[in-house]
C-alpha cells in the first residue's frame, strides 16, 4: 500500500516560504475548509478571516502555512514555525525539476533562467554543476529564503 507524504519546513516565516515555494512548484495556498475563494482572492486573507470568526487569536509563534499542488498529484507542503535558526546544511532537499526532456545547452538554459526567475522571488544560487555525460546532467544548486538548500534538476 502506498502512503501519502506531507513535506514539512521549520522556519521562521511560514506565509514568506509558503509563498516562495507555491511560485516555485506552481502550487497554491488553499483556502479554509469550506470557503470557496474565486479567482483573485487572497487566500491568506480569507484564512485570517476565517480564524477571526473563530474567535482565535492567533500570536506569530502559532502562525502556519501549506501548499498543495492545484491538481492533486504532488505532496502537499507545511510550514511551521520554529524558535531556532538553521545552522548546518539540511539532510532532505527539494530537486525542482525545471527542464524535463531537455539536455546539454537547452537543458543548461533552462536551468538558468529559472534560477534568474527563483532569485528574483528571494532565492541564492550557490552552484552549477555542468553536464558531465553519461552520468551527470547538470544541475543549479540553490537556497531558498530561509536557507534550505534545494536543487534545479
Amino acid at each position: 500500500m502506498t502512503r501519502a507524504v506531507q513535506i514539512t519546513f521549520d522556519c521562521h516565516d511560514p506565509i514568506g516560504q509558503a509563498t516562495f515555494w507555491a511560485e516555485t512548484l506552481g502550487y497554491v495556498i488553499p483556502g479554509p475548509p469550506g470557503v470557496s475563494l474565486s479567482t483573485g482572492d487572497d487566500p491568506l486573507a480569507a484564512w485570517k478571516e476565517f480564524v477571526a470568526g473563530l474567535g482565535i487569536d492567533l500570536k506569530p509563534e502559532d502562525f502556519r502555512a501549506a501548499i498543495e499542488d492545484p491538481h492533486g498529484r504532488g505532496p502537499r507542503v507545511f510550514f511551521q514555525i520554529v524558535p531556532e535558526d538553521k545552522i548546518v546544511k539540511n539532510r532532505v532537499h527539494l530537486d525542482v525539476r525545471a527542464a524535463p526532456g531537455l539536455q546539454n545547452s537547452e537543458r543548461m538554459q533552462a536551468l538558468e533562467d529559472e534560477c534568474q526567475r527563483l532569485q528574483e522571488l528571494g532565492a541564492q544560487r550557490l552552484e552549477r554543476v555542468d553536464p558531465n555525460p553519461p552520468m551527470e546532467t547538470g544541475f543549479i544548486v540553490m537556497a531558498d529564503p530561509e536557507g534550505n538548500e534545494f536543487c534545479l534538476d
